[in-house]
């Protein structure tokens, strides 16, 4: 992968970035307000998948990967942006407890935020191994 490959990643996972703020504040501001936190969190999550999935696969067909290995590597590398951003950025300037930040990947709570984070991590191989098979 080339200098210029990485910058072209690390734009995507901005644009992901961006869509993710704007997919919150959607949810924030309209649909959020009518149910529960809990249930706004989860079509919150449906939503971000949709549009992340939508951003990836055209950053992948765009500027395709080299292999498989690289598009899953691609897509662990933006899961860990993801994750770091989230704790670095909630925590300091949010204000956020590490407690509270950890109870996003309560799974038996209800809060599935984990599987967007398992979609931008798998995301890209399987968009690169679906445009190789057509």
């Amino acid at each position: 992968m080339t200098l210029s490959s990485l910058w072209k990643y690390l734009a995507a996972w901005l644009v992901m970035l961006v869509v993710s703020v704007a997919n919150g504040s959607l949810r924030d501001f309209t649909y959020g307000r009518q149910m529960s936190e809990l249930s706004a969190h989860q079509v919150s999550t449906v939503t971000g998948v949709l549009l992340l999935g939508w951003v990836i696969r055209a950053f992948i067909r765009r500027y395709s990967p080299d292999s498989g290995r690289q598009a899953l590597g691609i897509g662990l590398a933006w899961a860990a942006m993801t994750v770091a951003f989230e704790f670095l950025f909630f925590h300091f300037v949010g204000g956020h407890s590490w407690a509270a930040l950890l109870a996003n990947y309560d799974v038996l709570a209800g809060r599935v935020w984990v599987f967007v984070l398992l979609w931008v991590a798998l995301a890209p191989y399987l968009f690169f191994r679906w445009q190789r098979r057509g």
